[in-house]
């Protein structure tokens, strides 16, 4: 008996409809398209919440992934998504000088010897900066 009670439960459980979802952020950090572009395409699948959760003194808006979202880029686990345009009412001014006109990327756990590696031959134009011990961000800009 528990064991048809468990296999019931499992169908049961394969059957119900996934809540998470991964997507690979990898072709739109060719830096090919503008900080709205690419925050407002995140925003509408739903893969971001689409309010800010920390607006730094240079403008650069972090975006914290949607419940259930788990977004990679060149491999790695995007932890927060961030970015920037001008004049733009979807995002938030900081105090500071703004960083550029339009800009927008990613922060992922991985080194930043790994992340250079994996963008290597991509075809990316994207920065690679070192944040933290084994924290990185993968990051586009326009002038």
């Amino acid at each position: 008996m528990k064991r048809f009670i468990s296999s019931v439960l499992l169908l049961l459980a394969a059957a119900l409809p996934m809540r998470g979802f991964a997507a690979s952020l990898d072709a739109a950090l060719t830096c090919n398209q503008s900080g709205h572009q690419f925050i407002a395409d995140l925003a509408q699948r739903e893969l971001i919440d689409p309010k800010p959760t920390r607006v730094e003194q240079n403008s650069i808006n972090a975006f914290s992934p949607a419940p259930g979202a788990d977004l990679s880029a060149f491999g790695f686990h995007v932890f927060a998504v961030v970015g920037y345009e001008k004049d733009d009412p979807l995002f938030r001014v900081g105090d500071g000088e703004p960083l550029a006109r339009s800009a927008y990327g990613v922060v992922v756990f991985g080194s930043e010897a790994k992340v250079r590696n994996a963008l290597a031959g991509t075809g990316s134009t994207a920065i690679v900066h070192h944040v933290a011990p084994l924290i990185t961000a993968i990051f586009c800009k326009r002038s």
